[in-house]
Formats: C-alpha cells, structure tokens, sequence
C-alpha cells in the first residue's frame, strides 16, 4: 500500500536533565529520526523539554499530543511556532483535544474543558493561528484519528495520521480506518505519513505499566497479537514492520522509550527501506 521510507521515534519524557539529554543522544545515536513527548500536567511541559532534545542531537522533535484544552489556541500555536524557529523546522506539532485526565487539568489552570466539538474548534482554531504565525515556515501537524470526527479533522489538516485504535482492534478495522481516511483526504491522501505507536517491543517480558497502558493484560496482548506490540527477533520485527506497512501503509512508528533499544536492531534492518 506505501512505498514511503520507514522512519522511527521514541515517546518519552524527562526524568532529569541528565537523564534525558542520555535518553535523546542515544535514540539519535541508534537511527531513530524523532523524540516525541506527551502532554500533562503530571509531567514536565513538553516544549521547552523538546527544544532541550532538539538542542542536544540533531533529531526530530515533537508532541504526542498536547492536549489542546491546556492552552489558548494562541498560546498553543505560539509556543508550537516557538520551536519550529529554534529547531530550524526539526518540529512536528501534534495536537489532539485531550484524553480524560486532561479534564481535571484544565480545572486546575482555569481554562475550560468544553464539549467534544467545541475541543475539535479549539484544535481547528490553533492550526489557523499557527499557519498565520508560521508563514512560509510551515510546521507540519500530527493528528491522532480513531472516530468519524476525528478521521475528518485529520484528512483535511494533517501531515501525520496517528492511527488511534485501542490495544485489541482487529487488523480488518485497522485497514478499514486507513480506507476511509484516504477517501476523506482525496488528492492530499498520499500526502499523509501514517503512524503507528507501540507500546512494546522484542522479546524480554513486559513491565506492569503495559497493562495499565494498553488497559490489556500483557499476556492478552501477546495472545491477539496486538497491533500495540512487536515480539520477536530483531528480523521478526522487521518482517512484521513491512508487512504493516504493505497492509495499512504505516510506515512511521513510535515506540515507548523503555524500548528504545529493543526495537533498534529492526530499525537498523530496515535503514533506508
């Protein structure tokens, strides 16, 4: 379905500054192209995080989401225009209108959580004043999509197309996803890099946070062969990595930084493929 170069990044966020400039030199170091960071008040802010990583290894960096109910569109578009400028274009904004958790935050910074629509305006609403701020600069946008709403959003404004299904969606509701997306998006659909983030890699056993990651035992997980992992050998990895690729045409994938140097073995097999 894709014939687009496999790329690679690591999700994570800053323990320390130690910590994390090691964390974004070594995922530099061993090919991955990108270091993307969550939103939340429980952690660190991601921007200046991010503008430290792009600042110690020339790497991508980018949101994985921020959470557009913390922020005014215009200071979200601000900051996101910040470090287009700082990284000299090294940044991906990915945006999305919030998980749950993020309802309680915009309580606490005062701002309000508003209604489903009125979260996919505010996404709307930071992308105009970002291509405003940007001008001929353009910062590419990353959408998560799993609904019809959200599927919309992202075929009409996206650069990346994150494909947000839970950790036991079948392969079959997966391409259809992809299927419809590419029929909203119409002549920018081969435009689009397609995403997909895993929450594990390899063959060691899983730490207990998978569970309350993917909301799934970990065994369940391996059981299904879940779309959220990738088991196996470093040429397992990357036979299943091509064959996701063939069948959704994903070809940039994202993995939990614990995993970093699970998946690199595979990243290094499909180096330039």
């Amino acid at each position: 379905m894709s014939d687009r170069r496999f790329r690679f990044g690591i999700v994570g966020s800053p323990r320390s500054g130690a910590e994390w400039t090691k964390t974004v030199r070594q995922a530099a170091d061993l090919g991955y192209t990108t270091v993307l960071m969550p939103d939340g008040l429980q952690l660190p802010s991601p921007f200046p995080s991010l503008a430290m990583a792009a600042a110690v290894a020339d790497i991508r960096v980018g949101t994985f989401v921020a959470a557009a109910p913390l922020r005014t569109p215009r200071a979200a578009a601000w900051e996101a225009h910040t470090l287009t400028v700082l990284t000299d274009g090294r940044f991906d904004f990915g945006i999305g209108t919030g998980r749950p958790v993020a309802e309680q935050q915009t309580a606490e910074l005062g701002l309000p959580w508003g209604s489903p629509r009125e979260r996919r305006d505010q996404v709307r609403e930071t992308l105009d004043h970002l291509v405003k701020l940007d001008g001929e600069q353009r910062t590419p946008i990353m959408l998560a999509a799993g609904g019809p709403r959200a599927l919309a959003l992202a075929a009409a404004r996206a650069d990346i197309v994150s494909l947000a299904k839970d950790a036991l969606t079948p392969r079959a509701e997966v391409a259809q996803l992809v299927h419809d997306l590419r029929e909203l998006a119409g002549p920018r659909a081969d435009e689009i890099e397609l995403a997909m983030n895993l929450f594990a890699a390899g063959t060691r056993e899983l730490p207990p946070w998978t569970k309350q990651a993917a909301g799934v035992d970990p065994d369940v997980l391996e059981a299904t062969d879940s779309l959220m992992m990738l088991r196996g050998t470093p040429q397992q990895m990357a036979d299943e990595l091509q064959r996701r690729r063939d069948e959704f045409g994903t070809s940039y994938i994202t993995v939990n930084s614990t995993f970093l140097e699970d998946l690199a073995p595979a990243v290094e097999l499909l180096h330039g493929k």
